[in-house]
């Protein structure tokens, strides 16, 4: 039995049944968590000296585009619409398996770095099954706890480029999860990312859900990102294909009865802060969650538009949450006395509630005895991390990638120092910019010699017409 004893941390366990200590120790058997208390006696441990550091459960990112690392800063200048003419339906038909490897590795490297130990990986860049296969050992690879999302989506929905109908990638995800799932165990989990509702017929829908169902997988959906299409809640709801399994990204711009269907439906919500004021997605839906009785949870996204590390997205929402809870107050010129959200609660959101919304909850998400071992440390020498005394305040507020400085997933270290440990850098560097080199290569030489396609042609207006058409079928 390998045993390791975390010592002299300020521990914030996020479990209000154990409590949060200013100067204690965790215990550890092999991957799981068996104590959390100060002055542990373990003299056959392995120690890892927390002094002056703060200790917590790893972080929980429940929406990321891994393998758009190659697209790294594409989209800082663009709108949604443009994310999804520049990436979403054009460079994504340029990526080679090894591409999307290469990218989902990186990608999911930086989250870990990061002190995300859990990520839900929404691996739509399924062009093929090799592109499936290779998407899997890219974020398996990467040695985090990962949800890994098979996206049903086509990229190139006018002249699919391998799956001749929706039937066929259904078959391949179930080859897929015949293959990597079919026992229980291990880092990564099945779960399965939609077509968006409305830009596939009505009856795609009916068998993604139920091809995702059949395999006890989560799933994940975007809905109501783009204000002027329809988002198929109603349609959901009205069939009974709304479900506690279901992860909902973005709903800024859903109505007040979609969000009663969400909640009476016990989906969960993951806000993507940062790419959402950023690509006029709108406010971020806090408020709407409160109102509803959802736990927020917290996201990357895509690398297209913004850096992996969560708790950049941690204080952006609590930002943009502390600005929209006084603005009435600041428009009639008065001034607020006390914040309405607390740096914890921020903590909360990219925790348990992360946790429970992949499925996780009795493993991760907390330093609870029993739990997985998914532990971060994070101080070090940086000027923002000394000093700590108010240590919830400094994780969200002071904290950057390389403050965090010892990493655990399932007990074992895969970050000590600041570096991750077994991964060469520069080399994997070099490999994905020539991997994005030959992408737009090759992206601009199929734009110059074809049409744009249809739906992206005319705006949201083509958007539009295909959803309207394909949920009046309902």
């Amino acid at each position: 039995m390998k045993r390791i004893l975390i010592q002299n941390g300020h521990v914030l366990s996020m479990d209000p049944r154990v409590g949060d200590f200013p100067s204690a120790d965790v215990l550890i058997e092999n991957d799981i968590i068996v104590q959390v208390a100060p002055g542990i006696e373990a003299t056959d441990a392995e120690v890892i000296d927390a002094k002056g550091h703060s200790v917590m459960p790893g972080l929980v990112d429940t929406h990321r585009h891994s393998w758009q690392a190659q697209m790294r800063g594409s989209s800082s200048d663009i709108t949604l619409f443009g994310y999804l003419c520049g990436v979403r339906f054009n460079a994504i038909r340029e990526y080679l398996p090894e591409d999307v490897r290469l990218g989902t590795h990186l990608g999911a490297l930086e989250a870990l770095n990061g002190g995300a130990t859990t990520i839900l990986d929404y691996a739509h860049c399924v062009n093929t099954p090799d592109h499936a296969d290779a998407a899997y050992e890219g974020v398996k690879s990467a040695g985090l706890r990962a949800l890994f999302c098979y996206g049903f989506y086509e990229c190139s929905p006018e002249a699919p480029l391998y799956f001749p109908n929706a039937d066929a990638r259904i078959n391949d995800f179930h080859r897929f999860a015949d293959t990597y799932f079919s026992s229980n165990g291990g880092l990564l989990t099945l779960g399965a990312g939609l077509s968006e509702v409305g830009l596939v017929p009505f009856s795609t829908t009916r068998k993604e859900i139920a091809a995702a169902r059949e395999r006890g997988a989560r799933i994940v959906t975007h809905s109501g990102g783009a204000w002027s299409v329809p988002n198929g809640i109603a349609e959901l709801d009205a069939f009974g294909l709304l479900g506690p399994e279901q992860v909902h990204v973005h709903c800024n711009a859903l109505h007040e009865e979609e969000w009663e269907a969400l909640a009476k439906a016990g989906a969960k919500v993951s806000i993507s802060v940062e790419a959402e004021l950023n690509s006029g997605l709108g406010r971020p839906p806090f408020a709407q969650c409160k109102r509803h009785g959802i736990k927020p949870t917290l996201s990357c996204d895509s690398p297209a538009l913004v850096r992996g590390d969560l708790l950049t997205q941690a204080r952006f929402g609590l930002a943009f949450k502390r600005w929209e809870e006084t603005e009435a107050l600041n428009l009639a010129r008065q001034d607020p006395m006390t914040v309405t959200a607390e740096a914890r609660e921020a903590l909360e959101w990219c925790t348990m509630n992360g946790a429970e919304a992949v499925g996780l909850e009795d493993k991760i998400g907390s330093l609870t005895p029993g739990k997985q071992a998914d532990i971060i440390i994070i101080g070090g020498p940086s000027i923002a991390q000394h000093p700590r005394r108010y240590t919830a305040g400094s994780v969200v507020f002071q904290t950057n990638p390389e403050d965090v400085r010892t990493i655990l997933v399932a007990g074992r270290v895969v970050k000590k120092d600041g570096k991750l440990i077994g991964v060469d850098l520069p080399a994997l560097l070099d490999q994905v910019e020539r991997s994005a080199a030959g992408i737009m290569e090759r992206a601009d030489a199929a734009a110059a010699s074809a049409p744009p396609q249809n739906i992206v042609s005319d705006g949201f207006t083509g958007f539009r017409k295909l959803m309207e058409a394909n949920l009046a079928r309902v």
